[in-house]
């Protein structure tokens, strides 16, 4: 706007202004000059005729006839009038134009805002900083002239006179368009009384970025750091146990839905986080802690519980708590198990607030019926002291059906810890407004403040910024709105308005609150403390003990246990191991080339072209012994050694490893016993294949060609020996077990005898026996076969036996009639040989690797809260632990309450330093003033 228009729309103003006061300054001057001579009187009467006419700016003292007895002491008072006119007029002329100033631009920024969103925050900070340097300077002009004034001693009319808000306000200015008749103050001209209205009240209309008093900025963060601390304590305590005792407040936000709740916090917070949808959506409390990180750049939340680690998206943390919410079951709607998370931001006080599901007056069809129960009760747990309660209503509500306010007056009567916030300000009158926020039907002791805290429509349009900040387009959008009321909203009203005022109430209610519960605190510490030590004193006798001593202890324990396994575990035990499973593997071939085999039916069996018994008086030049003998042989080398020999001594050494986890500590911790398993396997899947190859390679000659010594056939004469004894006393058992099976051994001698007829053709049995034969059922026909068979099986052996022990066995070169020993000395040789390779390729590799791998995934490797983690699996250890722990945390607390107390003491000698301080400003101000009225 240029000077020229400025000074035509101020000009009404103003000018009205000096007349009336040049008037009442002639009236004064001439009533005073009443008593002299009649010359003077005649020279007042021209001079009070020529002011009239006399143009602005014109001095009439340059007239003044000079008279001995006019006293100077009497002009001095107005000659100071009307210099200290001139600038009071200027001042309030150009308080009046820059309020109209920012009004307009305030009507035009928001047109162009909503037609042109992207370039909303530009035109914004460029109109917002000409403004804010320009009312700056109106500022400091205003505050010199308001110095001024109290510095010099004026008389009561003068005072008056210079009050430009009551000037402005007083009626009909003579010559304007006010007066009766007149037409009515075009928009213009109620903006800029408005604006000066505004200025003369003093209302703050900058935002919350402008830079504030150095006392002031230090009492802000010095109570930032006392309310640090306290909510560090907050967060100790929580963690120390479930004693209401051990507790200290916090802000509890309970409101109606739709009562702008939601949009509170997030003016709070200055991001958009909360769940948002039609359905209820809020289902459990979430205990918001907000940390203030003034040497940070980065905003993120974090929940403690879930591990998810810095989030800086805050549209993932609406996402993540709307799951967290909706995971409650329809059924149930509300829990009360609490979601925490912590939002740290340089942007943020530190606070702690509890938002809970908002109280509804309707259940839904889809609801439960006992839904506006459950919401009632679980607001009435956490609005019980020592808890503030943050009463969210909604202007456009009488206070009288406000839900909130009614809960906390059934908790809080007296409104003592009842904080009331009016939300939606801008939906009703401003006269309204202000008539809610001093309601004295509900009065609460923290009063209302009125908000009106939702994002304007300007940020959600197509250029949306996403998760940005939304603190300062709140306080912007605040701001236009209460600036255009400042005769309801001033800072003379009384009223407290804004979130930012709202955030410095929170912070300074709790301070107090937290402060006033710290002494109770304090003591309920210190018998918890005595408890904890008494209690680590006799039952745990002192015992130091931590989550890595315990862990190093067990781990200690566990290699100690395994060394002494590797001793009683070497070749010789792994070439018994080997042998055994070779014998099992003989056993199965001569089952299968020489024995008798499973009698599968009824039929007739078929005569077998050479039967084993009559294998001492064969021909040593038969080829049907002679294939029988290399088949076997050659079915026994090429069996795959390797593989067998690796996965027995493998499956043994981890069949040890398990039991000697059984007998360790680590037997009840589940990720231990897991951790050990799979460094045991981890080594063994590595070597498995190599030492397999190694050992396969080796035994290559034996499938070609065997020589056997004297020696090799007399031990293996013995062995075999004893091996078809056990395997005689194996089969001799299991006929024992099948006749109890059957009901005696009568009976399944009449059962045999009728498979052995029918097996020789001398019963014909129709089906195969499926649906019994010979009276017999088909289930004891198949015992009778089984036992028929192991008959047979045992007979075999003692011929076999007998074979053996004959001195027809006793010499090497009668392989063929002695089968079972030259397999036995075959296995023998393979075992010999594979021994060698498994321990040095596997066994020496894996004691040597074992203990350092559990360095590894039991020592260096794990996290800290893994370390815990593993202590706390034993129950034993978790009770020693809680009970250090909370020993620990109680001596912490204490620790940390005697720092808040120092802080405290410290504020209060600074706040003796400055009460002090002014009132010596105060009587050094009184003194000046002395000087002045005595001269």
């Amino acid at each position: 706007m240029s000077g020229r228009l400025l000074s035509a729309r101020l000009l009404p103003l103003v000018l009205p202004l000096a007349q009336r006061a040049n008037i009442t300054a002639a009236r004064h001057f001439h009533h005073g000059t009443s008593s002299a001579a009649g010359l003077l009187r005649a020279d007042s009467a021209i001079r009070v005729v020529r002011r009239r006419i006399w143009p602005a700016g014109y001095t009439p003292f340059s007239n003044v006839v000079a008279v001995r007895n006019v006293s100077f002491v009497r002009i001095l008072p107005r000659l100071l009038i009307k210099f200290a006119r001139i600038p009071a007029l200027f001042a309030g002329a150009t308080i009046t134009g820059l309020a109209y100033v920012q009004y307009q631009a305030t009507q035009a920024g928001n047109y162009a805002l909503d037609v042109f969103d992207r370039t909303k925050d530009g035109v914004v900070d460029i109109a917002g900083g000409i403004f804010g340097g320009a009312k700056d300077i109106a500022g400091q002009t205003w505050k010199g002239w308001e110095n001024t004034k109290e510095q010099v001693e004026l008389p009561g009319w003068v005072q008056k006179l210079l009050r430009i808000h009551e000037e402005i306000g007083d009626g009909p200015n003579e010559g304007g368009n006010g007066g009766p008749g007149g037409e009515p103050p075009n928009e213009a001209r109620m903006a800029a009384v408005a604006g000066a209205t505004a200025a003369a009240y003093g209302y703050d209309q900058s935002t919350e970025e402008d830079p504030k008093a150095g006392e002031e900025s230090a009492r802000d963060d010095q109570m930032m750091a006392l309310t640090k601390k306290m909510i560090e304590i907050r967060s100790i305590l929580q963690t120390v146990g479930q004693s209401n005792a051990l507790n200290l407040p916090s802000i509890v936000v309970i409101g109606s839905q739709s009562s702008g709740k939601s949009s509170v916090l997030e003016a709070i917070v200055g991001h958009e986080f909360l769940p948002k949808g039609s359905n209820m959506v809020t289902r459990r409390p979430i205990e918001l802690t907000l940390v203030n990180t003034p040497d940070a750049r980065a905003e993120y939340g974090e929940f403690p519980a879930l591990g998810l680690g810095k989030i800086t998206d805050f549209s993932h943390i609406q996402r993540t708590l709307t799951e967290l919410n909706l995971a409650v079951p329809d059924s149930q709607c509300v829990s009360d198990d609490p979601i925490q998370l912590t939002i740290s931001s340089p942007h943020v006080p530190d606070l702690s607030l509890i938002d809970l599901p908002g109280y509804i007056q309707v259940v839904g069809h889809d609801q439960p019926v006992e839904l506006k129960q459950k919401i009632a009760d679980l607001c009435d747990k956490y609005i019980q002291p020592p808890n503030v309660i943050l009463a969210i209503s909604a202007a456009d509500v009488d206070l009288a059906n406000s839900t909130a306010l009614r809960a906390s007056r059934r908790v809080d009567p007296r409104g003592e810890r009842t904080i009331g916030v009016v939300t939606k300000m801008d939906l009703v009158d401003s006269t309204r407004g202000a008539s809610i926020l001093t309601d004295r039907k509900y009065p609460l002791r923290l009063g209302y403040v009125g908000v009106v805290s939702r994002v304007p429509p300007v940020t959600t349009g197509l250029f949306k910024k996403g998760s940005g900040n939304i603190s300062s387009a709140i306080s912007r959008n605040e701001n236009a709105f209460f600036s255009a009321h400042p005769l309801e909203f001033s800072p003379e009203a009384g009223l407290s308005v804004g979130t930012t005022t709202l955030r410095k109430k929170l912070m300074q209610v709790l301070e107090q609150t937290m402060a006033a519960s710290l002494a109770t605190t304090r003591d309920a510490i210190h018998q918890e403390l005595e408890e904890a030590t008494y209690e680590f004193k006799v039952q745990y006798n002192d015992r130091p003990l931590s989550a890595e001593s315990y862990l190093a202890e067990s781990l200690d324990g566990f290699k100690h246990s395994f060394k002494e396994f590797t001793d009683t575990f070497g070749r010789p035990q792994v070439r018994e191991m080997l042998k055994e499973e070779l014998d099992q593997r003989v056993l199965d071939l001569l089952a299968a080339k020489y024995w008798n085999k499973p009698i599968t039916n009824l039929s007739p069996a078929l005569v077998e072209p050479e039967s084993l018994a009559d294998l001492p008086r064969a021909d040593s030049g038969s080829l049907y012994w002679h294939r029988k003998l290399d088949a076997s042989t050659s079915s026994l080398t090429k069996l795959g050694i390797g593989r067998v020999a690796t996965t027995v001594v493998a499956n043994a050494i981890q069949a040890n490893v398990d039991h000697l986890i059984g007998r360790s500590t680590f037997a009840t911790h589940p990720f231990a016993r897991q951790a050990i398993t799979e460094a045991a396997s981890g080594i063994l899947n590595e070597r498995f294949y190599s030492t397999s190859d190694q050992v396969e390679n080796c035994i290559k000659p034996y499938k070609f060609e065997i020589d056997v010594e004297d020696g090799e056939w007399a031990r293996g004469r013995e062995h075999a020996a004893g091996v078809l004894k056990n395997e005689l006393h194996a089969v001799e058992d299991a006929v024992r077990n099948v006749e109890k099976v059957v009901g005696g051994k009568r009976k399944l001698r009449d059962v045999m005898g009728f498979v052995e007829r029918a097996r020789k053709g001398e019963v014909m049995v129709g089906d195969d026996g499926a649906t019994g034969a010979g009276g017999f059922s088909s289930e004891l026909l198949t015992k009778g076969k089984e036992a028929l068979f192991l008959s047979d099986r045992a007979t075999l052996l003692r011929l076999r036996l007998s074979a053996i022990k004959s001195p027809q066995c006793a010499n090497k070169n009668n392989k063929y009639f002695c089968p079972e020993i030259f397999l036995d000395v075959v296995s023998t040789k393979l075992v010999s040989t594979a021994v060698l390779f498994l321990n040095v390729e596997l066994l020496s590799e894996f004691v040597y690797q074992f203990p350092r791998e559990l360095d590894v995934r039991l020592g260096r490797g794990l996290s800290r809260e893994e370390v815990e983690r593993f202590a706390r699996e034993d129950s034993r250890i978790k009770a020693h632990l809680d009970v250090i722990r909370r020993k620990e945390l109680l001596e912490l607390v204490l620790e940390k309450m005697e720092g808040v107390r120092d802080l405290e003491s410290t504020k209060r000698e600074r706040e003796r330093a400055r009460g002090k301080r002014m009132d010596e400003a105060r009587e050094s101000q009184g003194k000046e003033k002395s000087r002045w009225g005595i001269f």
